[in-house]
């Protein structure tokens, strides 16, 4: 079994207040964050939150879990490249995290683009972190495969 641990602070009140987030390995932060940047997200502001977080969870991990998915058809890729967008929204009852959308480029030798198209399907939903985002809609917006 691996752990993995972060570390987060947080002073004041929710509006006005601020934190930050770390990772326990040390490979990031401490690195700020806001209400504000967490609702507002305006550009140049050198902030994170955490679906900010969330969404470089799920890119990663949606990588390898693609990789893993093509190399088992037999068609390992040579690249991946992938994005998450996460939502977070106003909703009945508050705040909620409504979505991740992903969108996938890869070179795969050897592989058509439908075949791209199914695997990187099968894998939006064997993605350990798309399991763990049960009750949060994953959209596989766009699967191209280049070269």
């Amino acid at each position: 079994m691996a752990n993995s641990r972060a570390t987060a602070t947080w002073e004041g009140s929710l509006a006005q207040g601020h934190g930050s987030v770390a990772a326990g390995s040390g490979a990031f932060g401490p690195v700020s964050l806001t209400w504000a940047a967490r609702t507002e997200r305006a550009e140049g502001i050198r902030m994170t939150s955490p679906e900010e977080l969330l969404a470089a969870a799920h890119a990663g991990c949606y990588c390898m879990a693609l990789s893993h998915e093509l190399s088992q058809r037999g068609t390992p890729p040579s690249r991946l490249s992938a994005t998450a967008v996460v939502a977070f929204e106003q909703v009945a009852g508050g705040w909620k995290v409504t979505t991740s959308r992903i969108s996938v480029t890869g070179v795969v030798p050897g592989l058509s683009q439908d075949g791209f198209s199914e695997a990187a399907n099968a894998a939006a939903k064997g993605c350990p972190v798309s399991k763990a985002l049960a009750g949060v809609e994953i959209i596989l917006e766009s699967a191209k495969l280049e070269g």
